[in-house]
């Protein structure tokens, strides 16, 4: 079942797909890739009003009822790994820490064979007190949204006085060895972008691997503008100010980021490596491996679709196992090409990235 979620790329014209191959592996597109990367939204709601992703009073936020129950979610994960060839699961949001059963979430996705790679993106508010819990439980790593150490940055961006707490999930994480640890950065225009290399500094003194990622048109006020975004070769500049970039030799493998390896400008040293997800400006679309789901249960071939293939309401009708697979596969089939960012034809979705889960 396929939901439209606002305008088509290119209003008034259908593009012809053709028939998915019966017997095509995993979650094949038509043009060739696979998805083995799952990314599953617990939520939508957010202790966070970042000014790129969220008003300041909010959104509305779906009853509970509406959401992936703790079995459902298992059952998902268990027909991507066991039946669509996903390799790796990171649960986002909204905030997934919001979740009470994020442990048992966790676990039953950390019993599956083979066993996928699962991570955790989140604002670390909360964190602290529950890194050991959700290590035990079989969580590998953490991704951690951080635009600044300046608490006065921090409020300016997230609307909440929270810095210290994100600090603290950070320690708690790191102690509780869920490494590496990414730290994720959008860079704003006059509000943290000249406080580029200070945030690698700090995370590079700590051992956390720092990924700028390019502010993208997902924000619920649609006040994205291209011309004001800080772009990658901005973000490059910047860093060379103080720092020597040389690419990383580890093929990228599907991975949004594009890394360097940071160098001393005085001695030469190696001191860890940075990331630039340049989503807009250099997209890699070619080589994308990812697949979502909301918490709603919908599947999204593409961070920036307008449909998306509802799972949650067949599995609860009663289709069985096969047939939410097929669902899936269909879905996929379908992925777009790109995501036009790069053409005049862009459309942005309706939904924002705390709806749509990262």
């Amino acid at each position: 079942m396929s939901v439209s979620l606002g305008m088509p790329m290119i209003p008034g014209v259908r593009a012809q797909t053709p028939p998915r191959p019966t017997t095509a592996p995993g979650l094949l597109d038509k043009y060739g890739r696979v998805a083995t990367d799952l990314r599953i939204s617990l939520t939508d709601r957010c202790n966070l009003r970042c000014t790129y992703c969220m008003p300041a009073e909010g959104l509305p936020t779906q009853p509970a009822s509406s959401l992936l129950q703790a079995h459902e979610i298992g059952r998902l994960a268990r027909i991507a790994v066991e039946e669509l060839g996903v390799r790796q699961i990171r649960f986002t949001g909204g905030e997934p820490l919001l979740r009470k059963d994020l442990v048992d979430i966790i676990a039953a996705c950390a019993a599956l064979e083979p066993r996928p790679e699962i991570s955790l993106t989140t604002n670390a508010i909360g964190l602290s007190s529950r890194a050991a819990a959700l290590k035990a439980a079989g969580l590998d790593r953490i991704n951690v949204s951080l635009d600044t150490v300046h608490a006065d940055t921090f409020l300016a961006v997230t609307r909440r006085p929270f810095l210290d707490r994100v600090i603290a999930g950070i320690d708690a994480s790191a102690a509780a060895g869920l490494t590496p640890i990414k730290i994720n950065a959008v860079l704003l225009r006059d509000v943290n972008d000249f406080q580029a290399v200070e945030l690698l500094t700090w995370a590079l003194q700590r051992g956390h691997q720092l990924r700028f990622i390019e502010q993208m048109p997902l924000d619920a006020d649609h006040a994205w503008e291209r011309g004001t975004m800080i772009t990658a070769e901005e973000i490059r500049g910047r860093i060379s100010e103080l720092y020597t970039l040389v690419p990383d030799e580890e093929p990228r493998d599907g991975a949004p980021a594009e890394l360097f390896r940071v160098l001393s400008r005085e001695n030469g040293t190696d001191l860890g490596t940075v990331g630039i997800i340049a989503s807009v400006t250099e997209a890699f679309c070619a080589d994308c491996r990812r697949v979502r789901l909301t918490a709603e249960g919908g599947v999204r071939s593409c961070l920036f679709s307008h449909t998306e293939t509802d799972l949650l309401t067949p599995m609860r009708e009663g289709l069985d196992d096969r047939g939410v697979a097929d669902l899936w596969r269909d879905a996929m089939w379908a992925k777009p090409k790109g995501h036009g960012l790069d053409t005049g034809l862009f459309v942005q979705p309706a939904r924002s990235m705390s709806a749509i889960g990262g």
